[in-house]
């Protein structure tokens, strides 16, 4: 089946999930390296870089839940703006795996 998805025409995993934003959480993916790129370099701090309450980096969403580095329309043609820097989070969901259903029959209605 893994085959068969194609990430660069989906996006839902970047996404936060209904149950995140149904709790109020606005945050989806931490970044748990302190030497990453998206820590360490300004410009990408500013841009891709939000903190939650107990001062956690997360990746910023845009006020609908989507992860701000998400390019594209979802669903149909994606990219990640920073793929290359890309929190672990984002590393570990693999085309077809549990969370890769979850987010396609959330986001897009599909299984």
């Amino acid at each position: 089946m893994a085959d068969a998805l194609d990430c660069t025409a989906c996006g839902a995993c970047c996404c936060n999930t209904d149950e995140n934003r149904a709790e109020g959480y606005p945050w989806y993916v931490p970044i748990d390296d302190p030497r990453a790129r998206l820590l360490t370099r300004p410009d990408l701090r500013k841009r891709y870089v939000a903190h939650d309450p107990d001062d956690v980096p997360h990746l910023r969403l845009d006020p609908s839940g989507r992860c701000v580095a998400l390019t594209g329309r979802l669903g149909l043609r994606v990219a990640c703006a920073i793929y290359a820097d890309r929190p672990r989070a984002c590393r570990r969901v693999q085309p077809g795996d549990g969370a890769c259903l979850a987010a396609r029959a959330e986001r897009l209605g599909l299984r």
